[in-house]
């Protein structure tokens, strides 16, 4: 096989030693002329392009990849030919699931800080916590937490099951993402002007949660999927 083409924004794509390339082998089938195929990192006609300079989660490396005649031994072919699709949809359900639980992660580090601050900070003479205003805004965002977290057990404990789970991954990736990335601008607005800073991690929070309502499927990609699942 010989494979031409660029692929962008791939996860730890300098550094792996394999990846795995999904490639057109029959233009005229759609989402059923799309193969997988292994490509070692020294295979010749494939290198890596250049490092993105994002705006969070900066620890982990994004690079583009080039492919330009690059030639993979037929048993480098991932499963059947035309079956590639179909393998990166159960593969997109899992990520979606575990960026749902990155999610709630970053949330419940954003509500600890915020619950700590609002314990030691003072304001006319007294804790901000004890203001109504802080209170609710601490207290919508541990329900929604507890809840972003049961939709991920869901949607996990679906997929140990071995049935479809891609709506409730989809919810659980959308509300996720959703409640954190709300989670994290309270946080700041409960620091006030620290919250701006670097002296605390609600900037870096604020930052990193932003690729959530992206990667695997954006926000508006996720309720499109919920719709169709729902017979819309």
């Amino acid at each position: 096989w010989v494979i031409n083409g660029t692929k962008q924004f791939i996860t730890s794509g300098d550094v792996a030693e394999t990846v795995v390339v999904m490639a057109k082998t029959d233009k005229g089938k759609g989402a059923k002329g799309i193969s997988a195929f292994i490509v070692e990192k020294d295979t010749p006609g494939f290198k890596i392009g250049q490092l993105e300079d994002k705006l969070g989660l900066r620890g982990s490396h994004t690079a583009e990849l080039i492919f330009e005649d690059c030639r993979v031994p037929k048993e480098n072919l991932l499963g059947e030919k035309g079956m590639g699709f179909i393998g990166a949809m159960d593969i997109l359900d899992r990520g979606r699931t575990a960026i749902g639980a990155m999610s709630v992660g970053i949330a419940r580090g954003a509500l600890e800080e915020s619950i700590e601050y609002a314990k030691q900070r003072q304001q006319f003479g007294r804790p901000i916590g004890k203001f109504q205003a802080i209170q609710w805004m601490i207290s919508d965002m541990a329900t929604e937490i507890d809840a972003a977290r049961l939709l991920v057990y869901r949607a996990s404990f679906l997929e140990d099951q071995k049935v479809s789970f891609s709506i409730e991954a989809s919810m659980a990736k959308l509300f996720c993402s959703e409640i954190a990335m709300r989670a994290t601008r309270n946080a700041i607005q409960i620091f006030g002007g620290y919250g701006y800073t670097k002296e605390y991690p609600l900037e870096r929070y604020f930052r990193d949660i932003k690729l959530c309502q992206i990667g695997e499927g954006t926000s508006e990609v996720q309720r499109m999927v919920i719709a169709k699942r729902l017979g819309l």
